[in-house]
């Protein structure tokens, strides 16, 4: 669940994993969520809280396939 999205390498030996994918879905979540005229903008937590259910639901559909 902690995977990177990005992950570079920048040698042999190390790897900089950058975000995780968890936190990109979550980011495109609610880049989705803002980009539609019709939300209801919660608090901000409460928008956060909304986005990471939906990168949750996101890794879980991915993690079955």
């Amino acid at each position: 669940m902690n995977q990177p999205a990005f992950p570079t390498w920048m040698n042999k030996e190390d790897m900089a994993e950058g975000m995780t994918l968890r936190d990109f879905f979550a980011a495109a979540a609610l880049q989705g969520m803002y980009a539609n005229p019709h939300h209801h903008y919660n608090t901000n937590y409460m928008d956060a809280q909304e986005a990471y259910a939906m990168a949750d639901a996101m890794l879980n559909v991915r993690g079955k396939k």
